[in-house]
C-alpha cells in the first residue's frame, strides 16, 4: 500500500511538471514567432553607425597588463624589449627607467621613448607593437565550447569571435544577440544577428565589427531549451525515482545470490 501510494504521489507530481513544461513550451513558442525574422539592414547600419568600432591597429589604448615590444634599429639597449604594463600605468627600460605609457597609443609612447633616449643617441627611431591585448575583452556566453573572455584586438568581428568561442551542436545560429552594454542608464543596445544567414548568403555588411566590452550570447536551438528546460523539471524527481526502484533492485539482488549458492 505504501508503495502504491507513493506511486501515486509520484505520478501526481509528474503529472503537474509535465503541464508547466507545457505551458512553458507554449510561451516560448509564442516569444519565437513574435521576435520575427532578425534585424533590417536599417537596424544593423544604425547599430555600427552610432557606435563604429575603431579597427585600426595603432589607435589601440594600452592599460596594464598589455604587454608590448619595443624595437628600436639604433638603440640597442631597448631595441627588443618586451615589457608589460605595470599597475601604475608604467613600463620599466633600460637608460630611461620608468616611463607612464597607461592611456597613450603605441605610436604615441613610441615617440614618448623617442623624446626620452635623446639624452642618450642622436634622432633614436622607436616602434611600439602590442603583443598581449590584455586589458580589453570582447564575452561570449551561451552554447558554445569557449565561454568567458575573449581577447580585443580591434578588429574582431560577430563571425570571428564565434569562430574563436567553438559553436555547440545546440547552438542556435540564427539567433546570435550582441549585447553592448554603457554606463548610462538606457543606453545599452541589442541586436540578434543571423549567422547562418552571413555564412551562407556571404553578406559580409553585417559581420560588423565588435567594440571592447561587447557580449554575445548563443542560445540554444527550440528543441535544445526544451530539451534543458525538461531536464531540469524532472531533476528534483529523480531522488525519489531511486527511493522507489532501490528496495526492488536490493530484493532482486537478494534473490539472485541465494539462488545462486543453493
Amino acid at each position: 500500500m505504501m508503495n502504491q501510494h507513493n506511486t501515486n504521489r509520484t505520478s501526481k507530481i509528474s503529472s503537474r511538471r509535465i503541464g508547466r513544461l507545457a505551458l512553458l513550451v507554449a510561451a516560448m513558442l509564442y516569444a519565437i514567432i513574435g521576435t520575427g525574422c532578425g534585424p533590417s539592414d536599417g537596424e544593423i547600419n544604425a547599430f555600427v553607425h552610432d557606435y563604429e568600432a575603431d579597427v585600426t591597429g595603432g589607435e589601440y589604448i594600452l592599460q596594464p597588463p598589455d604587454t608590448m615590444e619595443i624595437t628600436s634599429p639604433n638603440c640597442p639597449e631597448v631595441d627588443g624589449e618586451t615589457s608589460t604594463v605595470n599597475a601604475d600605468g608604467k613600463i620599466t627600460l633600460k637608460l630611461v627607467g620608468d616611463v607612464k605609457v597607461a592611456g597613450l597609443t603605441p605610436i604615441e609612447i613610441a615617440r614618448k621613448l623617442e623624446a626620452n633616449l635623446q639624452r642618450f643617441y642622436q634622432r633614436p627611431v622607436c616602434s611600439v607593437r602590442v603583443i598581449d591585448r590584455r586589458s580589453k575583452r570582447i564575452y561570449v556566453f551561451g552554447e558554445v565550447d569557449g565561454t568567458g573572455p575573449h581577447p580585443y584586438t580591434g578588429r574582431d568581428t560577430v563571425l570571428s569571435i564565434l569562430g574563436k568561442a567553438r559553436p555547440t551542436f545546440s547552438a542556435w545560429a540564427d539567433r546570435v544577440h550582441v549585447i553592448r552594454p554603457s554606463h548610462e542608464d538606457g543606453k545599452r543596445h541589442v541586436i540578434v544577428v543571423n549567422a547562418n544567414d552571413i555564412i551562407k548568403r556571404g553578406n559580409l555588411e553585417k559581420n560588423f565589427h565588435l567594440l571592447e566590452g561587447d557580449i554575445l550570447y548563443v542560445p540554444p536551438t527550440p528543441l535544445a531549451y526544451v530539451g534543458q528546460k525538461l531536464q531540469e523539471l524532472l531533476q528534483p524527481m529523480q531522488p525519489a525515482a531511486q527511493t522507489l526502484i532501490a528496495p526492488g533492485y536490493a530484493i532482486s539482488s537478494a534473490d539472485t545470490y541465494y539462488r545462486g549458492n543453493e
